[in-house]
């Protein structure tokens, strides 16, 4: 496990909405650099990168066309390595995503794949021998190559599935993933990552990491085992480079070799009914909303089970939001958010921010989609700096020009509004991320015990190590016994409180939460 994820915070960039250097109205890499301070700041020591290779961008660069080629919109693979470097002397790591269950229908390994004549790239994809013969259960394209035969995609038309193998084998064009053309299919992978981690990558965020060998049975036993063979190559070659998965089971990716696992918002698992849980009938239940929230018991039904199932392993990673994910402003107010986000930050495991939720940017709900992004087109918007400057100083471009249109609205949020302002959630952020990397029992490796929780109540009070933390997101006031609480806290002295959000108090006998409230005790 490298040392350095105990304490790390990251910082999500979406490199085409961060900061514009050169007037196209698309960011770039050395608006990254530009704004590796900002970063430091706020105190995220990581960045994870949206992928900045080559590619036509039918899905913003989730479809990959040369994985060692930076796009050129973005820069070159100096302009990246420079970013390594000026990020390491700020002590900042970077992670890059890689994208290993397709690539874009563009790439020259599938060009290849398509001819008719066989060659060492025939089997790099996933085909059928006959042009009419479909692929049950999954997408799929027949009648646009020379080759006989259709191929399976992952996702959008142009993005072709690569062959890790299939399980269940019941077609006789299939291939298991022991077949050496599977096994090529890896190596490659592991080529591609040794490639950015020897010009300084301090590891990768790995785009649906579950979805390698198809047909897989329950465990995911086949896809676990490539990534656990990848493992062994990072623990001996690049021991201090991280791997996180988009899986969102970390019983089962922290087993076969990630070291974090994204808590993703899945409709009715823990993360979604804390700050997502509008999709059910009779209004938002989510934990943290004010009015009408529901009790922490759905939450802790689901995490707990995750967490002890996988904390020998590694960690979870809590998220605000991510590039696929409505930003939690869509549902919640900014009161309503600063308590979340006391949570997500004083959780176990290593926490994602999504690049201007630290100011509460909003989610936009009528922009057309852009390079596939359809609903998470509105979470993709410029990054809003200076509220007196043309685009918010995102890009000097027109703003016809501009990849995604700026938040119009009179109360668009802006960081200098932010740092101007000693109430505004930036400074919530900022402090939550100081706290965290203040006090070890509140980074990644630090136990959680949940000390008071009950049906029907809106207070959740855990411990992490020696500090005890509670939280009451409801509109009134609530009293705990402290004889009521869990484990081994049988005589509560009144506590020192290291950090709070609303009124609250704690004696010997009985914790005072006021409405809207968020307390760490000492």
């Amino acid at each position: 496990m490298p040392a350095w994820l105990s304490d790390a915070v990251f910082y999500e960039i979406y490199p085409q909405s961060f900061n514009d250097t050169n007037g196209d109205g698309i960011g770039d890499i050395e608006g990254i650099i530009e704004k590796l301070d900002y970063v430091k700041e706020l105190g995220c020591n990581a960045i994870w990168l949206n992928p900045i290779y080559d590619s036509p961008f039918k899905d913003a660069g989730y479809d990959v066309r040369d994985y060692k080629k930076v796009a050129e919109r973005y820069g070159t693979n100096d302009d990246l390595v420079r970013l390594f470097d000026e990020a390491h002397k700020k002590d900042i790591k970077i992670l890059l995503d890689l994208v290993p269950g397709h690539t874009s229908e563009e790439h020259e390994w599938f060009k290849k794949s398509c001819e008719a004549d066989r060659n060492e790239f025939s089997d790099r994809y996933i085909w059928t021998d006959s042009a009419f013969c479909g692929i049950g259960g999954h997408p799929y394209i027949g009648g646009e190559a020379e080759r006989e035969g259709c191929y399976m995609l992952n996702f959008f038309k142009c993005q072709p599935a690569l062959n890790y193998g299939v399980l269940n084998k019941t077609e006789k064009w299939q291939l298991t993933p022991d077949h050496p053309s599977c096994i090529e299919t890896r190596e490659a992978l592991k080529d591609i990552m040794r490639f950015w981690l020897d010009k300084g990558c301090d590891g990768f965020r790995v785009d649906m990491a579950d979805s390698l060998v198809k047909e897989d049975d329950d465990d995911k036993s086949a896809t676990g085992a490539i990534w656990t063979d990848i493992r062994k190559m990072m623990d001996r070659d690049y021991p201090d480079a991280a791997l996180i998965s988009e899986w969102c089971n970390p019983q089962c990716a922290l087993k076969y070799g990630f070291h974090a696992d994204f808590y993703l918002d899945h409709h009715g698992n823990g993360y979604n009914v804390l700050v997502r849980d509008c999709e059910t009938e009779g209004g938002d239940h989510s934990y943290f909303k004010k009015d009408g929230g529901d009790d922490p018991e759905r939450f802790l039904s689901d995490y707990l089970p995750r967490y002890e199932g996988s904390r020998k392993y590694g960690y979870i990673s809590f998220i605000t939001c991510n590039h696929d994910t409505p930003r939690v402003t869509k549902a919640l107010d900014i009161s309503e958010i600063k308590l979340a986000y006391a949570f997500f930050f004083t959780m176990p495991g290593v926490p994602f921010l999504y690049y201007g939720d630290e100011i509460g940017m909003k989610y936009l709900e009528n922009v057309r989609t852009k390079e596939g992004g359809y609903q998470r087109t509105g979470s993709r918007s410029p990054m809003q700096w200076d509220k007196d400057q043309k685009n918010f100083g995102f890009s000097d471009a027109e703003a016809d020009k501009l990849y995604i249109p700026m938040d119009s609205a009179a109360d668009a949020p802006s960081v200098t509004e932010a740092k101007n302002d000693p109430d505004s959630i930036y400074y919530t952020v900022k402090s939550l991320i100081d706290l965290r990397h203040t006090y070890e029992d509140l980074q990644a490796d630090a136990s959680f015990k949940k000390v008071y929780s009950k049906k029907g109540e809106r207070i959740l009070v855990y411990r992490r190590g020696d500090l005890l933390l509670a939280v009451n997101p409801g509109a009134s006031e609530v009293h705990v016994k402290t004889g009521d609480f869990e484990g081994n806290i049988m005589d509560v002295i009144a506590g020192d409180m290291i950090y709070g959000i609303g009124t609250t108090e704690l004696t010997s006998g009985e914790l005072v939460l006021g409405a809207q409230s968020f307390a760490v005790f000492k």
